[in-house]
This record gives structure tokens, sequence and C-alpha cells, in this order.
């Protein structure tokens, strides 16, 4: 089968399309012909090596997370799903790619598809759901009234976690550029601050809550807008000790994330407020409750361009652009 692969970490990773062995399901696995894959900046960053330490792949490996598909075969222990159901899953951290012919998905990493999303919709969500639902909801637990800061609101991110965070009754504050603050609004935001006018830390205050989702110095200008013993959620970085804990990593490892986060655990102690970085982990139970949210219309795609197959390495390129307006999908069928 075709999948968009590389090669080796660095500057030339060689990404392209390599000739694969269809993978074989285990017994508690979902082969899915994939219909659609959603594109996500993670899937720029890992072959230049920066989470090699991390995530552990066998070169050459296949690219992409987030799928949508059909299932065409089941492993001797799936109960929860049949040959011929359509679902949606995010495969992030499980050392194979999405951006395949077909790809082989855990049971409990699986959801059926929304009936009123086609595929290329659906393939726009796992990642980003997945990510805004556990920052907000379990590291941040959001709760009516309180206010979230949510910055790069039109990107992939943005506009789904803010679509989230108004549905549990928050108040909403982005950072735009002048051309879609229109789309933003539309999401739910409530104060919204074009960047390209003023800084986002001298207009904003008393938050409870930031999804740091732009590098650079902004995740520590957003510890200057919350209130004390308010959560900092950063998906950007800097890896701290909790994270390299959580997954087992070496004292090394464990040294170099602490000094890596120094600064910023110095700055949030000041504060008195929390800090901490996540890796979305793929979760069929709550992408099923999010199906819900979009079957409902509570919560919609928004996608800004969608690439063929062949396309693929081209779509990654014009992602890293970093201009897009929502989610960029490639579609296989």
């Amino acid at each position: 089968m075709k999948a968009l692969t590389f090669n080796r970490y660095g500057k030339s990773p060689g990404i392209g399309f390599s000739d694969v062995l269809r993978p074989t399901p285990k017994a508690d696995e979902l082969l899915v012909q994939v219909h659609a894959a959603g594109i996500n900046p993670i899937d720029n960053m890992i072959p230049t090596g920066i989470f090699k330490a991390v995530l552990k792949f066998r070169l050459p490996a296949t690219l992409g997370s987030d799928l949508a598909g059909v299932v065409v075969e089941v492993g001797s222990r799936v109960t929860r799903f049949k040959v011929g159901d359509a679902v949606f899953a995010n495969i992030f951290d499980q050392g194979t790619g999405s951006i395949a012919e077909f790809a082989v998905v855990p049971e409990s990493a699986a959801a059926l598809k929304p009936g009123n999303l086609d595929f290329v919709q659906a393939a726009s969500i796992p990642m980003v759901a997945l990510t805004s639902w556990q920052a907000l909801k379990e590291r941040c637990k959001l709760q009516s009234g309180q206010k979230v800061f949510i910055p790069a609101g039109s990107g992939g991110i943005g506009t789904f976690a803010i679509q989230l965070a108004k549905h549990l009754g928050a108040r909403v504050g982005t950072t735009t550029s002048t051309g879609n603050v229109e789309l933003v609004r539309s999401l739910g935001a409530d104060e919204v601050v074009d960047y390209k006018k003023q800084g986002f830390e001298a207009v904003l205050g008393g938050y409870d809550a930031v999804l740091g989702t732009v590098r650079g110095d902004a995740i520590e200008k957003a510890i200057g807008i919350l209130k004390a013993r308010g959560r900092i959620v950063s998906l950007v970085g800097p890896l701290d000790v909790a994270f390299a804990r959580a997954r087992g990593l070496n004292f090394i490892l464990t040294f170099v994330f602490a000094l890596m986060s120094r600064k910023i655990m110095r700055l949030a102690s000041q504060r008195d407020v929390d800090y901490s970085f996540l890796f979305a982990r793929p979760d069929g139970d709550q992408l099923a409750e999010i199906g819900q949210l979009l079957e409902a219309q509570r919560i919609r795609p928004v996608i800004d361009k969608v690439f063929a197959f062949e396309e693929a390495r081209q779509a990654l390129a014009y992602l890293a652009q970093g201009r897009s307006k929502g989610k960029v999908v490639v579609r296989m069928r």
C-alpha cells in the first residue's frame, strides 16, 4: 500500500511516498481503510527529531495521527466495532501513522463517525478535539462562568477549543489577525485581540485558564493575565518534569526537562498559578462524546483546505506556513 513516510530525523528527513506492507491488526485492533487524514503541526515536528527521545518510531515511519475511514478487518478481541463501520480516530503516539491507504487503530482509540459529517470533516476533528477536551476539562477543570484565554483562535486548535469552551459555559478571549476577527467571533469568542495592533497582555486580565498554543514568549506573557491559582496548559512547551515522570523517562531527560521549564515554573510560582505541558492521548470514549456534540451541531468543523492524497507533502508544507483558518485535511478516496 501507499503511505507518506519519513526515513530519518533532521533537516532532510526524506519525506515522500513509499510502498509499505499493509498492516495486520492485533487482537484488540481494527484495520481501517483510510478515506481522509487530518494534518496537525506535530506531523511537521516529528521528522525534525525534536521529540525523538519521547516518541518512538521504527524508521521509515508513516506520518499522521488523525483519520476517518471504514473498518475492513477486526481483531479477535474487538467487540465494539464490525467490518463496514465508519469510524474516526486519533492514533498519536502509537508508533504508526494515518497518511496511508490503510491504518491499524486500537479499539480503545476509535469512535463511530458522526452521521452528519463526511469523512473529510470527521478526519479534521480527533487531535484538536482530544487536545481541547483534555486540556480544558481535565487539566483546567473549566467551569461555567470562568474565563479562558485561547490564543491563535483561527487555527486548528483554536477553532475547536473556542467552541468547546463556550459549550462548557466559559467566556473566551483569543488573538487573531485583522482578517479573522469575524471568524473567531462567529465561533463564540468574547474578547478578541488583533495581535497585529496590540499585545494581548496589555488588554486582557482576570483569566482563570490559558491554553498555550503559540511559541516564543507568549506563554510567559500569558501568566500575567491569570488570576491567582489559575492554570496554564501548554501544547508547545517547555516540557516539564511532571511530563517526563508520567512517561517514565530516564533521569537525564527528566533533568533536561527541569532545566527547560525552570524559568516558566519560577514565573508561575511567583504568580501562584499552575503550569503543565500536555500531549493529548488517544481516547475513543472521549471522541464518542465529542461526536455527540458534533451531531447535535453544538460544535462544527472548521476546514481551511483539502489536499488530494498525492499532495500530502504539499499539505504539510502549507500547514507549516502557519496561516490556515481551521484544519488542513488530506483526502485519500
